[in-house]
């Protein structure tokens, strides 16, 4: 069926409006007098938050038919306070209210994370959250899971030896048992805002990362350049599909990632190169 509203996550950082975040909804109804407006907004309770990516609770999982999916709680994970939101979508739609919060100090204590970016439903029921960094704002990939039915933080997803350098995105296929991920930032100094001085210091990721999606451990890496910064990763839309791709925020590169003849392993091949333009007024003489 047609949706009839849609969620939106808006934030005010970096904007000197000192309000907290809010998820808007929208109606999506064409016969509706308000077709295209926000007719609501769900402020949250606390200042500097940024909402991030937002991502359904288990019950809509790419892993369950279409007909049985109900989206009832949407998670909202923050990218600079660390804390995350479950909103109930399902009591009333239009008019969505909060109904858990996790506090950052929790994610700190428990799961030595914070900077959280990207999550969805796993085939087992729990939810993942992708992180970029640890409390202190140094690089730290990673993530923490939820509880798909209480959302009580249960702890850190990946085993202990096996956290990649940073993190942002992922997304895995789970009849190929595998989760790929992307890389990130260093958060408290690209927290800041982008900089031409951090080039060529390790600042921006640089990989991709292979995971075993049922043991949860690291299996492959992929270098795909320096300050390439590799970010929003996504596999096909069908389940049985063996191959993705990966998008470059700066390299301006798109990489296909695709399973090999080798049993389970991956590889990578560059499909698509967009040259940088050169502008007037920005930082730079090209903008990637």
């Amino acid at each position: 069926p047609r949706e009839e509203v849609a969620y939106v996550t808006c934030t005010y950082r970096s904007t000197c409006i000192d309000q907290p975040d809010f998820l808007a909804t929208v109606d999506l109804n064409p016969r509706s007098p308000h077709y295209g407006q926000v007719i609501h907004r769900l402020p949250m309770p606390n200042l500097k938050d940024e909402l991030h990516c937002a991502g359904w609770a288990p019950a809509c999982g790419c892993f369950e038919s279409g007909a049985a999916a109900k989206r009832t709680k949407l998670v909202l994970p923050c990218l600079i306070s660390s804390r995350i939101y479950v909103v109930d979508v399902g009591s009333q739609c239009r008019a969505p209210r909060i109904c858990k919060m996790i506090e950052p100090v929790d994610v700190f204590w428990k799961c030595n994370k914070g900077y959280l970016a990207v999550t969805h439903p796993l085939p087992n029921g729990d939810i993942l959250i992708a992180n970029m960094g640890d409390p202190s704002g140094n690089a730290k990939g990673g993530f923490v899971v939820l509880d798909g039915e209480s959302f009580e933080l249960k702890g850190n997803w990946e085993n202990e030896c096996e956290v990649p350098p940073s993190g942002y995105d992922f997304w895995y296929q789970a009849r190929h048992n595998v989760l790929v991920s992307s890389a990130g930032v260093v958060p408290k100094v690209a927290g800041r805002g982008f900089n031409p001085d951090d080039l060529k210091k390790g600042i921006y990721g640089r990989r991709l990362n292979v995971w075993n999606l049922s043991c949860r451990s690291l299996t492959q890496c992929f270098d795909l350049g320096e300050d390439s910064l590799p970010l929003n990763v996504r596999f096909l839309h069908n389940p049985d599909a063996a191959e993705g791709y990966v998008a470059c925020a700066l390299s301006g590169v798109v990489f296909r990632f695709y399973k090999s003849c080798e049993a389970n392993n991956w590889a990578v091949e560059e499909v698509i190169r967009i040259p940088p333009k050169d502008v007037s007024g920005w930082i730079m003489p090209k903008m990637p």
